[in-house]
């Protein structure tokens, strides 16, 4: 089977804001009626085999995060996580046929200070997403974040690869799409002004995709004032 592992870019909780890690899941692409599916959840650099410990230094700072189950039919349920030693574990088990989405959101992150680095002073909100094909009903997977920025996948008859990004529920248009490759590889694009964004997947790799948006609206968050949220969402293919 094919493994999808969705990624979603944290900016910080390290020295410098050019090394970036990831919080992100991994679960088999396709599953099977009636049986266990599993979903891991990751923090660290991928690229590098970089991957923290749950009771490490930095994976407590981003552990707040909250996992649930959307059903082909669009009714969803809390997964309920358990700590591993690299990672956090989760199971549901389908019961009918057709694209369920799994997602993983995280809006409870401290107020992050890049005054420094001529970022600002803003809040992180991250969301990710990723698909489990049970059976040959296939169709879109379910946007599940109407408070930000959301990555969904289009189903498509072809090789090609559609996605169409989302903010607050509206898709998004032309706004900077990213697609980087496992040999560090990278192409940046635009979406189009449905938010869809499309390509093919010449090569046998991980594909993570990523999207960002400046919601440019001041606020507080456990005592701390910043200037704007960053939401940032991704989306990763790995064949």
């Amino acid at each position: 089977m094919k493994k999808l592992i969705t990624t979603i870019t944290l900016l910080v909780i390290t020295a410098t804001p050019s090394f970036a890690h990831y919080l992100w899941l991994e679960t088999d692409r396709t599953g099977n009626i009636g049986q266990e599916q599993e979903v891991r959840v990751y923090y660290g650099e991928y690229t590098y085999g970089v991957i923290e410990t749950v009771q490490g230094d930095n994976f407590p700072k981003v552990s707040n995060f909250q996992l649930w189950l959307v059903l082909p039919d669009g009714s969803r349920t809390t997964l309920k996580t358990t700590a591993q030693k690299d990672h956090y574990v989760a199971y549901f088990t389908p019961n009918t046929n057709g694209t369920y989405t799994v997602a993983l959101d995280n809006d409870q992150i401290d107020v992050l200070d890049y005054t420094k680095w001529d970022f600002g002073i803003f809040k992180p909100q991250y969301h990710a997403t990723a698909k489990v094909q049970v059976g040959t009903l296939f169709t879109d997977t379910k946007i599940t974040n109407d408070q930000g920025i959301a990555i969904k996948e289009l189903n498509s008859d072809n090789e090609e690869i559609r996605l169409q990004v989302f903010y607050k529920g509206r898709p998004l248009a032309k706004n900077e799409f990213k697609i980087y490759v496992s040999d560090l590889w990278s192409k940046t694009i635009e979406t189009d002004a449905q938010g869809i964004v499309h390509f093919l997947l010449p090569w046998k790799a991980k594909y993570t995709m990523e999207t960002t948006f400046e919601e440019r609206v001041p606020g507080s968050y456990n005592g701390k004032e910043y200037e704007f949220i960053w939401h940032c969402a991704t989306y990763c293919i790995n064949q």
